[in-house]
């Protein structure tokens, strides 16, 4: 992990306790000094997953910014007893490195989701940040070639790679390929693509700060969602509890 920021170790696993700013400036410092970073969010699902998974937890733990995506980790730190300032939501960390690329002329790469989905992530973004280099983007189903489509990233003179797969397909896609992707700086950003595009709409703001976010997604796709969300939730209260007294 980058030690230029405050890190908390929660549930097993080292995070970052930094806000936005902080995150944003130690990820324009290390590309400026062609300092390779590999990035990841955690949130609820991912930490109750990693207690199992011992791949994902591998790809997780070898990441040199991990930050807290999701404010029922930040509640969840908070209550045994760490100082978190608030969550970094990874589509909005997205956001604020498009607007950092396109200041310092840094070319980004879009790997994750459909064709359809990626094409009006890659048009939407370049409406929202005219000068923006964008070296290329392709869809997420390549599983029965990595190999070309890391050769195809690398030959893009991308600086940044943005991955918007499933997890844990895209933390370990890093993970197994970091080496050879070309760039400075790597990110998986889970659906962010398919809120980009318009396909899905994400929470009002007041049930993002509220810790919410996962009810809004319920409500959208309730024959999908129900049975995850009550499934990790009551395995992460358990997991706080047993944090909170061992």
């Amino acid at each position: 992990m980058n030690n230029n920021m405050p890190s908390i170790c929660f549930l097993n696993t080292e995070m970052h306790s930094s806000s936005m700013r902080e995150t944003v400036a130690c990820i324009e410092q290390n590309i400026e000094q062609r300092q390779f970073t590999q990035h990841v969010v955690v949130n609820v699902a991912k930490l109750v997953h990693m207690q199992s998974d011992t791949v994902l937890a591998d790809s997780v733990k070898a990441c040199d910014i991990v930050n807290i995506d999701g404010m029922g980790v930040v509640w969840g730190a908070r209550f045994c007893g760490h100082q978190v300032p608030e969550r970094v939501a990874g589509v909005d960390l997205f956001h604020q490195l498009l607007m950092l690329s396109n200041r310092n002329a840094y070319p980004v790469f879009l790997l994750g989701a459909t064709d359809e989905v990626v094409s009006k992530t890659a048009e939407v973004i370049l409406a929202q940040n005219a000068g923006l280099k964008l070296a290329g983007f392709h869809h997420g189903y390549f599983w029965d070639d990595e190999q070309a489509v890391v050769d195809l990233i690398r030959a893009s003179g991308a600086r940044l790679l943005f991955v918007a797969i499933t997890s844990p397909k895209k933390e370990n896609f890093i993970n197994k390929w970091r080496d050879q992707l070309g760039v400075d700086f790597v990110m998986g950003v889970g659906g962010t693509f398919d809120v980009v595009a318009g396909k899905v709409s994400r929470a009002p703001l007041w049930m993002q700060n509220a810790g919410f976010e996962w009810l809004y997604r319920v409500l959208q796709e309730p024959g999908r969602m129900w049975k995850r969300y009550l499934l990790t939730n009551s395995a992460f209260a358990w997991l706080l509890l047993k944090e909170k007294f061992k």
